[in-house]
């Protein structure tokens, strides 16, 4: 807890200081929001009635993909610049391949990202993989549950993409690829069928020139052969700020809100992994995650109930 708090300081609390951007009071309640035991779901559950009697409204969420490379880590320091100087506020989770040997973070979170120390509307934060595929670590669902309520936006930053990166979209309002010149992804990603997963494409360092150019013909080209119909392309150089603040002025106009619609197919998720097949069939059984989550009053409610009976 932030200095100064004593042990007799309540979840609530804790919470009230986060919807204040104090970045400790922020990686207490996330570290909860990661923890896979029961007892955290139990702080979980009181800290999102605690936020959201205290009118919090759910950020969007924007899933953010790329190959290593592509420019993806420049291109959200230049879009949080963007963004905090238009009054808004934004938190990332960026999830990182697991080091072999700790089991922690492989990038680290200082590598990739730069916010300025003395800005408390923007945070960061990585996640290990911790082997699971699909480009996302077990809880980015969660602490996304926890920052959308915090800031306005979310970006859930992703390393490399294929076909297992598709769970990305699964949790996202609007999900962006990252392509950079010269990388020859273009063509790549179309044969992969990544093309028909983002809701638009960053083109970054449109600096280049000729190489940038080429790299738009050819996604562009690739678009219209993938059959997937038109997707907007954002040309982008961090660099020079070229296309930043009008790329913001999109995400800002996306509508925010749609992590609770997608709390029913987490939860399956949860607990087909967590408990296996028969689990699975249970809760069909049962009538299926929404009519669950319904009758146990809430996502963390229903984890404790599940993994109780």
């Amino acid at each position: 807890m932030t200095a100064g708090w004593h042990v007799s300081v309540t979840w609530p609390e804790v919470a009230q200081a986060a919807r204040a951007h104090q970045r400790r009071a922020v990686a207490k309640l996330v570290t909860q929001f990661e923890d896979p035991r029961p007892a955290a779901a139990a702080v979980r559950r009181e800290v999102i009635a605690a936020l959201d009697a205290d009118g919090a409204r759910l950020g969007r969420v924007i899933g953010l993909t790329g190959a290593p490379g592509a420019g993806k880590s420049s291109l959200v320091g230049a879009l949080a610049t963007a963004i905090v100087a238009d009054g808004g506020s934004l938190a990332v989770v960026a999830v990182d391949p697991s080091s072999p040997v700790s089991g922690g973070a492989f990038l680290g979170d200082r590598t990739r990202v730069r916010f300025p120390p003395d800005e408390p509307r923007l945070y960061f934060r990585s996640q290990p993989s911790r082997g699971a595929l699909g480009g996302l670590a077990p809880s980015t669902f969660q602490v996304c549950r926890l920052l959308a309520r915090l800031y306005d936006t979310v970006i859930v930053e992703t390393v490399g993409v294929g076909q297992s990166e598709i769970e990305v979209a699964a949790i996202a309002d609007a999900t962006f690829l990252v392509i950079a010149p010269h990388g020859g992804d273009e063509v790549q990603f179309m044969k992969a069928g990544i093309m028909e997963i983002p809701d638009g494409f960053v083109l970054s360092k449109d600096d280049l020139g000729a190489g940038a150019e080429r790299a738009h013909a050819q996604l562009r080209a690739a678009l219209r052969l993938s059959g997937v119909g038109p997707r907007p392309i954002f040309r982008t150089s961090a660099q020079r700020g070229a296309g930043i603040t009008e790329l913001a002025q999109v995400w800002a106009a996306i509508s925010p809100g749609g992590l609770t619609a997608r709390e029913p197919a987490q939860f399956a998720r949860w607990v087909a992994d967590e408990h296996g097949r028969a689990a699975a069939a249970r809760l069909n059984a049962a009538g299926g995650a929404a009519a669950y989550l319904a009758a146990h009053g809430g996502f963390d409610a229903a984890q404790l109930a599940f993994a109780g009976a």
